[in-house]
């Protein structure tokens, strides 16, 4: 991967370190190398998208630095913590406690409210109910559903399911958020107004954010754009746009 300089002067500490990560899969009798060199440091405060063509293994590579799924070569250190050697249960509390994931498909629970979807992570953890309820209704509100904190995915639209997830990943105030084409399913503007909402909560929190996306104006907003490629990262580049 390229070493370019990072434009962003305000970024922090290295939060998110991926060293030489590898993953493979076995198909019957093929073993498919998905991932084969990966190296990528993330910066507090940093946002980094990754580009690339369908299949190629974006969201495979999410899930690694998510700790959803193991590499089978390399680590991944997220705060100075390999997660590469940490159990199963420890691997779960540190995704709930460090880690806001957002999908393209939301994930939310059916028979949850809106308020109740987001307050999943927390619990988790072993949080309190109620504080944890009273975040997710200061979340969502200022997330302009405020309205809607009883409503059930089903009476949602996909804008604001995908509103929900967002709010979702952030309960939990994480380190660093990672988004699967958020906007995949969403129309023009909805999308606009979803990714206006996650880069102002990314950068006035000071967290950072991953964000694999097809889209070239989403990509181009990033500190830094990556091209996933033959199972390995470089800097893309790509014409500025205005944050």
């Amino acid at each position: 991967m390229s070493d370019a300089a990072i434009p962003n002067a305000r970024l922090g500490e290295i939060i998110l370190d991926a060293q030489h990560v590898a993953k493979d899969y076995h198909d019957g009798t093929r073993i498919l190398h998905v991932l084969r060199d990966v190296s990528l440091q993330v910066r507090r405060g940093e946002i980094v998208s990754i580009v690339g063509a369908s299949g190629v293994g974006k969201s495979t590579l999410l899930h690694v630095l998510g700790a959803i799924d193991r590499p089978t070569r390399g680590r991944v250190m997220l705060n100075g913590c390999d997660l590469t050697a940490l159990n199963d249960r420890e691997l779960a509390r540190v995704r709930a406690q460090s880690i806001g994931f957002i999908f393209q498909f939301h994930h939310l629970l059916a028979e949850f409210t809106a308020q109740e979807n987001v307050v999943v992570p927390a619990l988790i953890l072993g949080r309190e109910l109620r504080p944890q309820l009273e975040e997710a209704a200061r979340l969502l509100t200022s997330l302009g559903l405020g309205d809607r904190l009883t409503h059930r995915p089903s009476k949602l639209s996909g804008g604001e399911q995908q509103r929900v997830a967002l709010a979702r990943a952030l309960v939990n105030k994480p380190d660093v958020i990672l988004a699967d084409e958020p906007t995949g399913n969403l129309d023009t503007d909805t999308a606009e107004a979803v990714i206006t909402l996650l880069w102002q909560h990314t950068r006035d929190a000071h967290r950072s954010l991953v964000i694999v996306t097809h889209e070239p104006s989403i990509a181009r907003r990033a500190d830094r754009c990556l091209r996933l490629r033959d199972g390995r990262l470089a800097e893309e580049k790509l014409e500025p746009a205005d944050n």
